[in-house]
């Protein structure tokens, strides 16, 4: 049986006379693998910064597991489960590769004070960051500096990070933007590898990368939902075609 983790409630958002969020009805459930497709501004990005409190919505409602936490911060929905990445990255630059997947293992953990220790003293966050890498074939990439990374690489590393939070909903804003194409499957793999119960939402422009991994998509057109279904259903939508997949160049 699955369970509602994530929803919103005619949620709207309007900055000054912009309208980037239109009566939104939307849900993800335990072990939905979603995808939320649309041109470049129909306002993709804007739905996930109310999802997770970077924006207030100008009326309408957020919930988690039916509790309302439109007020709540984004830290504090970070702790109830709810991660993130994001469409451009931002990670800790001067740092390597496994001290930016520690900071996110020790924090979830409520041991980032024994950063300050020796690294020995944390062996378990150690081993638990080591693992993420070498699910995302960043295990060699381990003690290099962010900055060192290309910027595909940098991508996965930020996906590790969301997995070390152990999230129940995990939303992927253009998780595949800067990896190459024959490395996008990593990105696949470490969703499928995901325990079945969590939900994931998916935000990106690569349609086969979409195409392959969700069971349900929502089409975004000008801050509101404009289809819903099935990816075979929205590849045969012909309205979806004329919008979107046309120009995103799916079949």
């Amino acid at each position: 049986m699955t369970t509602t983790l994530l929803e919103t409630r005619n949620v709207s958002k309007s900055f000054g006379a912009l309208r980037a969020a239109s009566d939104i009805n939307f849900r993800i459930e335990s072990g939905d693998r979603r995808a939320l497709i649309g041109p470049n501004g129909a306002g993709k990005t804007t739905f996930i910064n109310l999802l997770t409190g970077v924006f207030a919505p100008t009326s309408g409602r957020v919930l988690f597991k039916g509790r309302d936490i439109t007020e709540l911060p984004q830290a504090a929905r970070v702790k109830l489960g709810i991660a993130r990445t994001f469409q451009i990255n931002r990670l800790f630059r001067g740092l390597t590769v496994l001290e930016n997947v520690y900071i996110a293992v020790a924090e979830r953990l409520g041991v980032a004070s024994a950063m300050l220790r020796p690294a020995g003293s944390c062996r378990e966050v150690i081993e638990e960051s080591m693992h993420l890498l070498e699910q995302l074939k960043l295990a060699d990439d381990a003690h290099h500096t962010i900055s060192e990374l290309p910027y595909g690489r940098q991508r996965l590393v930020e996906l590790a990070i969301a997995l070390g939070l152990k999230p129940e909903v995990l939303l992927l804003d253009e998780p595949a933007a800067g990896v190459p194409s024959a490395e996008s499957h990593i990105i696949l793999d470490a969703v499928d590898a995901l325990p079945p119960h969590i939900g994931v939402l998916i935000i990106d422009h690569d349609m086969d990368l979409v195409f392959r991994f969700a069971r349900h998509i929502t089409v975004l057109v000008r801050g509101a939902i404009f289809a819903e279904g099935t990816p075979k259903e929205i590849g045969a939508n012909p309205d979806v075609r004329a919008v979107y997949l046309g120009q995103a160049g799916h079949g």
